[in-house]
């Protein structure tokens, strides 16, 4: 139990991602972690944001079978090859740039996850399950990527 004498923290960091391939999930949990700890936070809450609308934050196993059957259910969800509308630059006019990439795929596959994900943290841990582990589902790789993380709580006296 705190006090309400207990000293808070409000902390923000970004972090830059480089991915490889077009669907790929990158485990932040490390660098998460690495940031509590560095705010010194005891007890308190990390939001982990993705800054792009084709990537999403996931709190799952990381076991790479399980990893390859994600991404076989997204290509079978709204598959790569499909067509959809917002690929279609003869009839889209609006958030229109040269060179765009076809990807209307990964944004029907975003729609299904969260932009985000919000992990509890105790005793200066992040309250995670067994097995789970925070991810960055990359939907339209290879790309840089960037992370927003907002950690906010009552620090280690």
């Amino acid at each position: 139990m705190h006090t309400l004498a207990s000293a808070r923290t409000c902390r923000h960091a970004s972090i830059r991602i480089a991915t490889e391939h077009p669907t790929e999930f990158i485990d932040l949990t490390e660098r998460v972690e690495a940031l509590v700890a560095e705010a010194g936070l005891d007890t308190g809450l990390v939001n982990i944001q993705s800054l792009h609308t084709t990537t999403a934050i996931v709190i799952n196993e990381h076991e790479p079978l399980l990893l390859a059957d994600f991404g076989t259910l997204l290509e079978r969800t709204a598959p790569a090859g499909a067509f959809y509308r917002h690929d279609d630059t003869s009839v889209r006019t609006i958030n229109l740039f040269p060179g765009e990439r076809r990807n209307g795929h990964a944004h029907c596959r975003a729609l299904l996850m969260s932009a985000s994900a919000a992990v509890n943290v105790a005793d200066g841990r992040l309250q995670l399950g067994r097995w789970q582990r925070v991810f960055l589902a990359e939907l339209d790789g290879p790309r840089t990527r960037e992370v927003s993380i907002l950690v906010a709580g009552d620090i280690r006296r």
